[in-house]
């Protein structure tokens, strides 16, 4: 669906060093939305049988292609579900368990859209955006693979 002209789009995309402050990246601007939806991704806690628990992830990416890679996926939700507004915020760096290294806000004229478009944003952002996530234990780290992506 194409976007009515009329209304104004606005796409931001953020990286912040270490955890993502929460309160700033789900701000959206007053441009008239009925319905905002935020993702927030957070570091949780794990065990490992090898390497103990787990705690904190480091995330790392190739900015300039992961920005371009992020403003794409953000073009595509405005066209398909009338978003008018996508603010996605990553971290890169260290991120202790219980804090956020991904969020996502989307504004729209109805709920539903927001929902939606909030949704693919997330799933397609682990498919798409060369953002690495590497695990740090307490005996060692391991490097975490992306989880292929199923559309039906």
């Amino acid at each position: 669906m194409v976007p009515k002209m009329s209304q104004e789009m606005q796409i931001e995309i953020c990286f912040e060093q270490d955890a993502v402050n929460v309160d700033l990246a789900s701000k959206l601007p007053s441009i008239g939305c009925g319905g905002e939806c935020i993702f927030v991704g957070r570091s949780r806690p794990e065990q490992n049988e090898k390497h103990g628990a787990l705690l904190a992830l480091h995330y790392d990416c190739y900015h300039e292609m992961a920005e371009h890679e992020l403003r794409k996926l953000a073009e595509e939700a405005i066209n398909r579900f009338e978003v008018r507004h996508v603010r996605v915020t990553h971290s890169v760096g260290r991120v202790g368990i219980d804090e956020a290294s991904v969020v996502i806000a989307v504004g729209s004229e109805h709920r539903d859209d927001a929902f939606t478009a909030c949704r693919f944003m997330i799933d397609l952002l682990k498919q798409r955006a060369p953002i690495w996530k590497q695990e740090i234990w307490e005996d060692g780290s391991t490097w975490k693979d992306g989880v292929p992506l199923q559309i039906s």
